[in-house]
């Protein structure tokens, strides 16, 4: 049975109205007989953080790793129910008279026949958001029973949801109405900090160096704890009361601006606030279903500090998470809701592993790929790519990593990775200034060979791996000195243990590092800049290694190295130059007479929504395909003075921020 499991915008976002934040991080699953043939988001293939557009490259890419069409596909389901479907249809046209009423089995199959020129109404299944975020979890945990909640901002509605599975039967024990949402609290805080929605993982980061109990009576205001697991949540208006009532209200910080202490205790508060009402969930469901097993989904899971919170209680003998727990797991989970509806039998290994993305391809197809970027870059053939990557690590470089099909979900965990030596401090700085041009307090996971995983940390005595970094543990005191770039301030550390079986490329270079430095650990972050989802492919790796700090890549077996500057290289004015697919130039009215810009038609919630650009620069993204060069010589008459110079300089900033996409010609 083949069911294509799908999340995301309900029409072709980047013509139609995908505004606001609703669908985001949409992706596509495609299961046969329960097995998972492939699994991506969609911002991997168009390159729209948390993309909320329909997920149309997804589900192609899907389709062609199984070589099956549309047509062969069973049942294709996403993850809301379809009354709730109707309602937010019904809600959007009353408030906008223009659009067209249809309802959510109509629209959606109106989008797949624009898409695929295909009628699959009959194929149309639909699931409700929590039974996906519970299936996505409990079906992979492996778990015969267990204890799953699930809790995130909102969905159809509502909030949570909390189940005992047994078997193959689930019993709901407790629904979450949407204003008890957890992940909603989280969110309506983080404006005080400067952050806003999914930015909640940096306020994460930002906690441990506050004091929780500063601002514990003000939060304490804010929620209560009640009998049965219960709790209850201020309203937005309350809590504006309270914050104004407690002297704060003139101390919000504003983006760019420094952290102040107060900002630091109050993130403090709010991460233990988090932890205090999930603990006080889990704990009541834990005493009534006597469960030693838990699972956890929805995007309050992909809180590390809280999960590890759990883990250390004592409460479970074995906690999983779902490694795509938050929207994009869904696709999966909702998919794995079909299959038992239809009786089919509950496959025992669903998700062995998450590099269910796609393939960087064989040798020689990486090698064409490469060649196309010469001369900006030069390219060596590896005898042992693992080896020579570790040498280069304990060489102090920071390398990208590229190997195998992408990992699905949020966390790079060895195929499409930034690596560095996990000991000197100055390596958290370099990469936060140089390449990913973030806050400098943020941290870095550590990845070690799993074999080795309680020399280093303290995990429970149940606990063998931690494969998918979505849990906080504290390092070893003895060793939290030495692995200075990878422990937070609070000694804890975000660890991906790497099994052999299951990555055995990127366990045999941590081993070699650890061999050469007796440390089997290295620094591991996602391979992007702070303007862009993971990279995906060969063109993605290069285009970021070409404009951030990084020193070197290996991609397959290929190590690629970049000339000197980049930037003012004469071989950019020979590269093509086009928008994303996000993108659209704008011409309007300033107060200094015409202004150009490139926008997007995602939304604020996707990305810098205004990027200025210079008139030239406009003209050629509107009128020219080709090398820039001959631009310049045709309508510029210019292709090495001071315009060429101008407009190689603008380009590679606009490249560098992910405004446009420079691309090698095929000229």
């Amino acid at each position: 049975m083949l069911i294509l499991g799908w999340h995301g915008h309900p029409s072709l976002g980047e013509t139609d109205d995908a505004s606001g934040f609703a669908y985001h991080d949409g992706a596509a699953v495609l299961l046969r007989d329960g097995q998972i043939v492939a699994a991506t988001e969609e911002e991997r293939l168009n390159r729209v953080k948390h993309s909320n557009f329909f997920p149309m490259r997804a589900i192609h890419f899907c389709l062609n790793s199984a070589g099956v069409r549309l047509e062969d596909v069973d049942a294709i389901v996403t993850d809301s129910s379809e009354e709730f479907y109707d309602f937010i249809i019904l809600r959007n046209a009353a408030r906008n008279p223009r659009a067209v009423r249809q309802s959510a089995r109509d629209l959606i199959a109106d989008t797949f026949q624009r898409q695929f020129g295909m009628d699959v109404s009959k194929k149309l299944r639909f699931c409700s958001h929590h039974v996906a975020h519970l299936f996505g979890a409990w079906y992979p945990s492996g778990f015969t029973e267990c204890l799953a909640i699930c809790l995130d901002g909102d969905g159809d509605g509502a909030s949570g949801l909390v189940a005992h599975c047994e078997g193959n039967e689930f019993t709901v024990l407790r629904r979450l109405p949407e204003q008890l949402s957890l992940g909603n609290f989280y969110t309506a805080q983080l404006s005080f900090i400067g952050y806003k929605r999914f930015d909640e993982y940096k306020v994460m980061g930002l906690a441990p160096y506050g004091d929780p109990t500063v601002f514990k009576p003000l939060f304490e205001k804010m929620y209560q704890l009640q009998p049965d697991g219960r709790f209850s949540l201020a309203s937005e208006v309350q809590v504006l009361m309270l914050m104004k009532e407690a002297g704060l209200a003139d101390k919000y910080r504003r983006r760019g601006e420094p952290f102040l202490q107060v900002h630091k205790d109050f993130a403090a508060a709010l991460q233990q606030a988090l932890e205090d009402m999930c603990m006080h969930v889990i704990k009541h469901f834990r005493r009534q279903t006597s469960c030693r097993r838990l699972c956890l989904s929805g995007g309050v899971a992909h809180n590390c500090a809280m999960n590890g919170t759990v883990l250390r209680s004592g409460l479970f003998d074995e906690i999983f998470v779902q490694p795509a727990a938050h929207d994009a797991g869904n696709a999966l989970g909702a998919a794995l809701a079909v299959m038992r509806d239809a009786k089919r039998p509950r496959p025992l290994d669903v998700m062995p592993h998450v590099f269910l993305g796609r393939d960087i391809g064989l040798t020689n197809d990486i090698e064409m790929r490469l060649r196309r970027w010469m001369p900006l870059i030069d390219i060596e053939l590896l005898d042992d790519a693992p080896e020579s990557a570790a040498g280069l690590l304990a060489e102090g470089l920071v390398i990208g990593w590229v190997q195998g099909r992408s990992e699905f979900g949020p966390r790079a965990l060895g195929n499409r990775s930034i690596l560095a030596d996990p000991r000197p401090a100055e390596n958290k700085r370099t990469i936060n200034a140089m390449i990913k041009k973030r806050e400098d307090y943020r941290p870095f996971a550590p990845s070690i060979v799993e074999e080795r995983l309680r020399e280093f940390f303290e995990v429970p005595a149940t606990v063998d791996n931690l494969p998918y970094m979505v849990v906080a543990v504290p390092a070893k005191p003895e060793v939290r000195s030495l692995l200075a770039a990878v422990t937070h301030v609070d000694g804890s550390a975000r660890v991906q243990s790497v099994s052999r079986l299951q990555n055995p490329r990127y366990h045999a270079l941590i081993a070699a590092f650890g061999r050469r430095t007796g440390v089997p650990i290295v620094l591991n972050t996602s391979f992007n800049n702070n303007a862009e989802p993971i990279v995906d492919s060969v063109d993605d790796a290069v285009a970021t290694f070409l404009t951030t700090g990084i020193q070197a890549v290996v991609i397959g077996d290929w190590l690629v190295r970049k000339v000197a500057d980049v930037a003012h290289h004469s071989a950019l004015l020979d590269m093509g130059c086009e928008l994303l697919p996000s993108r659209k130039l704008v011409r309007r009215s300033t107060s200094n007479g015409s202004g150009y810009f490139i926008e997007t038609t995602a939304g604020e919630y996707f990305g810098e929504s205004s990027t200025s650009v210079s008139p030239v620069v406009f003209d050629l993204l509107l009128h020219h395909a080709g090398p820039v060069r001959r631009y310049l010589v045709e309508d510029c008459s210019d292709d090495s003075g001071p315009v060429a110079a101008s407009v190689a300089t603008e380009l590679f900033a606009l490249w560098s921020a992910r405004a446009i996409r420079l691309v090698p010609s095929a000229d």
